[in-house]
């Protein structure tokens, strides 16, 4: 069992505000560790959801001089990560925004990492659960939802695991009854015994009534921690689980990867996050 500066530290410090222009939701610290290039400096990370962030992300068509024709280009623009300071162990006692940039995202699978943009550390980060302890993962598990929802401060919410392997547009998700609602997207769900994140708060369950809609605040689900690590290993960006890899190392390969695909011919399919899910919403 965690005692109470356990869970402050391992669950309610770690989750951010994440702000992008009239949009929000919330968002965990994953990663804060010296760059290897410059110890003086450190480099964080933040977990979050594709949809929460998907308002900074334009596609626009552009001439390109050298291909002499009008390409479809991708534009990213920096969102807020808002960092909160704890006195008394529980008070929020004040806040910094930061910008940062989004490096890696995944409509599909509603994940994205974003790079925060200050030289300072972060001091508390979520651990994420060991891939050998996937499997330890079982029903009637205690769990907590932390996250900010309806963009409060970060909030903590209590449960426990209600179905292992819940499949939406055949992505697999983790149901919880840790209560959530609109802003927790981008959250974590968090392991009550260990206090590792065994998940991303990314939907809710709706209900159609007549003209109105319920919302099942004890029916959420949140990316598994399969699906997470299967984002990071294809987005090539595996030092934010594997402290032998570092975030040089990795950007490298991701160029290469990116490199290597536009050699290969591909269909473009135009893709939008689906908001309007009659079964279970985006947060």
């Amino acid at each position: 069992m965690l005692n109470q500066v356990e869970l402050h530290e391992k669950i309610l410090y770690p989750v951010v505000r994440v702000r992008t222009g009239k949009a929000g939701g919330s968002g965990t610290v994953i990663y804060s560790r010296a760059s290897t290039k410059d110890p003086s400096t450190y480099q964080s990370f933040v977990l979050t959801c594709a949809h929460v962030i998907t308002n900074a992300i334009k596609i626009k068509m552009e001439w390109d001089g050298l291909l002499k024709k009008e390409i479809r280009k991708e534009f990213m623009e920096q969102v807020q990560v808002e960092v909160f300071d704890y006195v008394y162990l529980s008070q929020v006692n004040s806040s910094n925004s930061y910008r940062a940039d989004i490096i890696a995202y995944d409509k599909t699978v509603d994940l994205a990492v974003l790079k925060v943009d200050t030289p300072k550390p972060l001091p508390f980060t979520a651990t994420l659960i060991p891939k050998e302890k996937l499997d330890s993962l079982k029903v009637f598990d205690a769990s907590y939802t932390s996250g900010c929802s309806l963009g409060h401060d970060p909030i903590v919410n209590q449960g426990q695991i209600t179905y292992l392997t819940e499949r939406i547009d055949n992505k697999v998700y983790l149901m919880s009854n840790s209560a959530s609602i609109f802003g927790n997207s981008g959250g974590a769900l968090f392991s009550a015994d260990t206090g590792e994140q065994i998940g991303v708060t990314a939907r809710i369950t709706s209900l159609q009534l007549g003209f109105g809609v319920d919302i099942i605040t004890w029916m959420g689900f949140c990316v598994s921690p399969q699906e997470i690590y299967k984002f990071l290993d294809e987005q090539e960006i595996q030092f934010l689980y594997n402290p032998a890899d570092t975030f040089e190392e990795c950007m490298l390969r991701r160029e290469r990867k990116q490199k290597s695909a536009l050699k290969q011919p591909t269909t473009m399919v135009d893709e939008e996050l689906n908001d309007e899910e009659p079964f279970a919403e985006a947060l």
